[in-house]
């Protein structure tokens, strides 16, 4: 009697009740099968700021997926084309162009189902999703000609239509590079007491610095909570930091890396005028100067671990180290390098000929050389479209007639077909500037008028080749929003009301 009774204690009871209840359950999920629906678990653009250098994003699932229902219920507002490919539960979507600057970006995918439901049951289909991303502010930096402005770096916000003046009234700046997400602006700049006196050394004692633009560029983290914290912290505009002074060296041409980690200045000692030479500047590590030849223009690639320096009768393409003496290639039939693709697969050169003409090369890394053009006028700069099929190019062509005079002009060159299509005559002038946008669908450039006054103010911004600067004008040419459209329709310049000079995109 008393192993029964202890059988039926109430400890007893209630785990045979769990168990009966558990068993039904589980009958129960087997008799009606799984009902749960699939879900996206992540979206890697959530709620993000991207650039044209973003180009994927994923959409990863809860279950694996019936790839062709999820392709075709994918869809983008507006639409970004694109193409898919799947590594398990994983979508990836890789843009084909660049998305268009200054809008924001719907993403939805409805009536999607796992890989093992059939198509007649519509209790398992996907969830439905819907998230947004945006792309960056258009917007550009320019050089001031005018009232407070003059000889200041200028923040102009298409989106917003909004002005920023971002460095002091003291410092006249004299070049500058833009950091690759937008949020600093590296320049030189001379002081301003210096030029208003005639002191000779005034546009000779540059230094270089940075200065903050205010824009939000959070970074690829994959935690939103941290994201917003980066969004947070970006200091406001018009921060400015010292970077390299002028007590020993005049500093002369820099460039920066597009990883934003490297700066490379041309330097020459004030003491003794032939030690002339590049230094390297890295974050939280003192100036190194490169043991290395002379050289001219220079301009780092895009991985930003070499340099291409006009040296001797050809480019050399250098380490970015200390000790480059010895060149890691050199390429003696070209003179200039003016620009890489984004990718660094291939760069536009300029090689000299000995008939006095000069030619236009497309250069790639497998060692394909291929002649573009050819003109008796100049090549003055050059930049590849980011959708990589198309080259836009700053020309002149030698005018007819007594006096020696060259024509100026915008022209696109296809990359695969190799045509050239004018696009813009230019106004007379050899020092114009022109800046391609990261999204491919402007472009800028100024036209400069100097000075007529034969003894003008030094406080005057000057030219490359040194003439004081008037006033300016800044124009915007749209482009067409794919790189199929024909570019021989007319494409009709717009002058903008911002009297600058030297104008360059925010990336």
């Amino acid at each position: 009697m008393s192993a029964t009774k202890s059988w039926f204690q109430p400890i007893d009871r209630v785990a045979i009740a769990l168990i009966f209840v558990l068993s039904l359950l589980i009958g129960l999920l087997v008799w009606r099968g799984d009902i749960v629906a699939p879900k996206v678990r992540d979206f890697s653009w959530q709620a993000r700021q991207i650039g044209a250098s973003d180009r994927s994003f994923s959409l990863t699932f809860s279950r694996p997926m019936n790839t062709n229902s999820v392709e075709a219920n994918l869809q983008i507002d507006p639409p970004l084309p694109g193409k898919v490919s799947w590594a398990g539960r994983r979508l990836a979507y890789t843009l084909l162009e660049p998305a268009p600057y200054g809008a924001t970006y719907r993403v939805q995918l409805r009536f999607a189902r796992d890989k093992f439901t059939p198509e007649t049951d519509l209790r398992r289909l996907l969830q439905p999703f819907e998230a947004t991303f945006s792309t960056r502010d258009r917007a550009f930096v320019y050089l001031g000609v005018e009232g407070e402005e003059q000889g200041r770096l200028v923040l102009y916000n298409f989106t917003q239509q909004k002005k920023t003046i971002l460095t002091p009234k003291n410092l006249a700046v004299v070049d500058y590079k833009l950091y690759p997400h937008g949020d600093k602006i590296l320049f030189s700049a001379s002081d301003r007491q210096n030029r208003q006196n005639q002191n000779p050394q005034g546009l000779l004692s540059a230094q270089i610095y940075t200065v903050t633009t205010g824009i939000s560029t959070p970074q690829p983290d994959r935690t939103h909570w941290f994201s917003f914290l980066n969004r947070q912290q970006v200091p406001s505009p018009g921060k400015i930091d010292l970077i390299l002074d002028n007590k020993d060296y005049q500093n002369l041409k820099f460039d920066l890396s597009p990883d934003g980690n490297t700066i490379l200045v041309q330097r020459v000692s004030q003491r003794q005028s032939d030690r002339f030479g590049f230094w390297i500047v890295r974050p939280n590590s003192p100036p190194q100067e490169m043991e290395t030849e002379p050289g001219g223009d220079f301009l780092i690639t895009p991985d930003s671990q070499t340099v291409a320096v006009a040296q001797g009768q050809g480019v050399a393409i250098l380490p970015l180290q200390a000790d480059a003496k010895k060149p890691l290639e050199f390429l003696p039939q070209f003179g200039m390098v003016l620009d890489f693709a984004p990718d660094g697969t291939q760069g536009a050169m300029v090689r000299f000929n000995s008939d006095y003409t000069r030619s236009l090369f497309l250069v790639t890394n497998q060692g394909v050389q291929r002649e573009l053009l050819r003109t008796t006028g100049s090549i003055l700069s050059a930049q590849f479209d980011p959708r990589a099929g198309i080259l836009y190019c700053l020309l002149t062509q030698l005018m007819q007639g007594n006096t020696y005079e060259e024509q100026p002009y915008l022209s696109a060159i296809d990359l695969k077909t190799g045509k050239q299509t004018p696009l813009v005559v230019l106004p007379n002038q050899r020092d114009i500037q022109m800046s391609l946008a990261p999204d491919g669908l402007g472009l800028l450039f100024d036209q400069v008028v100097t000075a007529a006054n034969a003894n003008p103010s030094p406080t005057l911004p000057r030219t490359e080749q040194g003439q004081a600067i008037a006033t300016s004008h800044l124009w915007l040419l749209p482009l067409p929003e794919t790189i199929n459209a024909d570019l021989t329709n007319q494409l009709r310049p717009e002058q903008l009301p911002l009297p600058g000079f030297r104008p360059r995109w925010i990336p």
